[in-house]
């Protein structure tokens, strides 16, 4: 058993279908009535990463998944950064969007990315930990019924969409999240042994 650590839905559904293995069975936090509070205190997406999978695996005794991801906006220092679901304080997408668009007016420079640290760790103390990244710009309209978050806003040049724009099937090859977890299948079995 793997344990997924996180309750958000959409990101349960993005870690099955791009890891795409019937070699182990995921678990949610609320699907094993896990509902301790983890602090993610760490500076970096990699950090708060690790600090989830290893209090889940630790306190579980199994092999536990978890990613941090966020928005980074050049123009705002990095903003929203490892605060992407927090930033307007509400946890609301609707009131992060609004925050960000409100301090991007009069901005020329656009330029963002999308960014998730990826961390398995294992009952043994050791760990993985991979990253991927995507560009973009973020546009003043949002554009795009499908994905969540700071999607409508997130506009990839290549693409000439949003991500809320992007097919499913084409954002689960392009996204920050299929990056990182395609670079940590290069580190793991099908039934996330890792390869040494």
């Amino acid at each position: 058993m793997v344990v997924i650590a996180t309750n958000n839905k959409n990101k349960v559904y993005e870690f099955k279908s791009l890891f795409g293995t019937d070699k182990v069975e995921f678990k949610t936090l609320h699907e094993i009535g896990y509902d301790k509070d983890i602090i993610e205190d760490g500076n970096t997406f990699k950090e708060n990463a690790i600090i989830k999978a290893k209090q889940v695996s630790k306190d579980l005794g199994c092999i536990a998944i978890s990613d941090d991801s966020g928005l980074m906006v050049d123009a705002l220092g990095g903003e929203p950064g490892i605060y992407s679901a927090r930033y307007a304080g509400t946890h609301n997408d609707d009131d992060n969007n609004k925050l960000l668009i409100k301090n991007l007016q009069g901005i020329e420079n656009r330029s963002a990315r999308y960014v998730c640290a990826i961390c398995i760790y294992y009952p043994d103390g050791n760990y993985l930990v991979t990253e991927g990244t995507v560009e973009g710009i973020i546009i003043d309209t949002p554009k795009g019924e499908n994905g969540f978050g700071y999607d409508p806003y997130f506009y990839i040049e290549e693409f000439k969409k949003t991500f809320a724009e992007v097919p499913l099937e084409l954002k689960n090859t392009i996204s920050h999240r299929a990056r990182a977890i395609a670079k940590m299948k290069e580190l793991i079995n099908e039934d996330f042994t890792y390869k040494r």
